[in-house]
């Protein structure tokens, strides 16, 4: 399931804001376009982010009508800006704009050079997307005993990578492997990711799955019937606070209270060792059209005051361990983070 790809001149996604009530591709001419579904969350999903962000500086490069070096990597910089603004909190996408944007800087092609340059940047930046997936599915799977059931969160599958997913990657890669799980899924309010989306992924799969209330997730916690939570992370600081889809804290931290190990699964292009702890990571406030409707139809009262953070920090003590392409890390996750992001084993 290729969530988008370059294809010539054209980006191809799929439209997430249409399921699952029908799989619809979107194909996408210029970056303000592409800048435009990253905000409206056509794509979404920190990797698949990050993809978009390349892809858009793709088409930038291939649309430039700069004469000289100068000029060329001028614009790309200025549609660099635009993407990232989108979704500031996905580190993803920074990560991936600027790896395009310090190997056009330091090149020293023609213009023609140049566009060929970023247009193959991004594209390996989505191949390494895939495979980086796979590496991070086998390890997680790993964690995952046959007879388990497992709690997810958001959506980390296929749909918010290039393919394959993430926590979610994990989970499938179990199941092929033959061990019989089965997968609460909570709503996750107030976008509806895991039944819009991860539900309808797992069906595709064939994977054992329930659909829950966010509000549920307790229960099956304290009952014992969930015995282990899976899910992604959009930033990781330095320290291992992982910041997630805005009810990720909050399932963690009733999961601790009831001995339930949490998983919390990312590339290493998403830990951000810039900072030092999760309250360094911005977290992006969205519009409050998300809390009070849903798909247009309005359920609370004219002129509410709404807060809606897209996201919160899991504080590294609530997290039993991380799981990157790199393998497994355990606690304590500000040394080993370290090593791991150093290339030591």
């Amino acid at each position: 399931m290729r969530t988008l790809e370059l294809r010539g001149d054209v980006v191809r996604m799929i439209d997430q804001r249409r399921l699952p009530g029908e799989l619809v591709y979107v194909e996408i001419r210029d970056y303000p376009t592409v800048a435009r579904s990253i905000q409206e969350m056509w794509v979404r999903g920190a990797p698949a982010i990050g993809a978009a962000g390349g892809f858009g500086l793709a088409l930038a490069a291939m649309h430039s009508q700069a004469k000289t070096r100068a000029d060329f990597v001028g614009e790309l910089e200025r549609a660099g800006h635009t993407l990232y603004e989108t979704r500031p909190t996905a580190v993803n996408l920074g990560w991936a704009i600027q790896r395009i944007l310090n190997k056009a800087r330091a090149s020293d092609l023609d213009v023609n050079g140049l566009r060929d340059l970023v247009v193959a940047e991004a594209q390996a930046i989505a191949a390494e997307d895939i495979a980086t997936n796979e590496q991070m599915a086998r390890h997680g799977a790993t964690l995952i005993d046959d007879g388990d059931t497992i709690l997810h969160h958001c959506n980390t599958g296929p749909l918010a990578t290039v393919d394959i997913g993430t926590a979610l990657g994990c989970i499938i890669q179990a199941h092929r492997d033959g061990k019989k799980i089965h997968v609460l899924v909570d709503e996750t309010r107030p976008r509806l990711q895991g039944a819009r989306l991860t539900a309808w992924e797992l069906m595709q799969y064939g994977v054992p799955m329930t659909l829950i209330a966010d509000n549920a997730a307790g229960h099956y916690l304290y009952r014992g019937i969930a015995n282990k939570v899976f899910y992604g992370a959009d930033r990781v600081a330095a320290n291992g606070d992982v910041a997630n889809k805005i009810g990720s804290y909050k399932l963690a931290v009733v999961a601790h209270e009831n001995n339930v190990p949490v998983y919390s699964v990312m590339p290493t292009t998403t830990i951000d060792m810039t900072l030092a702890s999760g309250m360094d990571i911005p977290i992006e406030e969205r519009g409050a059209d998300e809390v009070t409707t849903i798909d247009g139809v309005r359920f609370a009262p004219e002129g509410v005051r709404v807060g809606n953070p897209a996201f919160d920090v899991t504080p590294n003590k609530y997290l039993t361990a991380i799981v990157t392409e790199r393998g497994v890390v355990y606690p304590p996750f500000k040394e080993n983070l370290a090593r791991v992001m150093n290339g030591i084993k």
